[in-house]
């Protein structure tokens, strides 16, 4: 019987491999997600680099918040990896959910990614 975790990092390479045969050479939004906080960055997977980046950790996303782990936040730092990638040039790239359910935290970054101007 398969852990929750190894079903987790199957999904999570399923999706990355369909993903990097639909790229076209764009750059993939990569999200992950744990119980407290949100991270977003933009990988440029065949340099291997980091482009832009944003989580909750961040103090002028999360403010006195007590947790990283609601909606608003997410919102947030969907709207600031898509700041930190336009001041880059970039507008397009293809979003990787990581396994997670597009529902919730998820679904919000991605929404707010958009509306801050990127398109996938």
């Amino acid at each position: 019987m398969k852990s929750s975790r190894e079903k987790m990092q199957r999904r999570a390479q399923r999706t990355r491999t369909r993903l990097k045969k639909l790229a076209n050479g764009r750059p993939r939004l990569s999200v992950y997600r744990s119980s407290k906080h949100i991270y977003a960055q933009i990988i440029d997977d065949s340099k291997g680099v980091t482009l832009a980046a944003a989580s909750t950790l961040e103090k002028d996303v999360a403010g006195d918040a007590a947790t990283g782990a609601t909606v608003e936040l997410a919102e947030r730092v969907g709207k600031l990896v898509a700041e930190r990638a336009k001041a880059k040039g970039l507008t397009e790239v293809v979003f990787d959910r990581g396994g997670y359910i597009y529902h919730g935290r998820i679904k919000a970054l991605a929404d707010a990614a958009r509306e801050g101007g990127l398109q996938f």
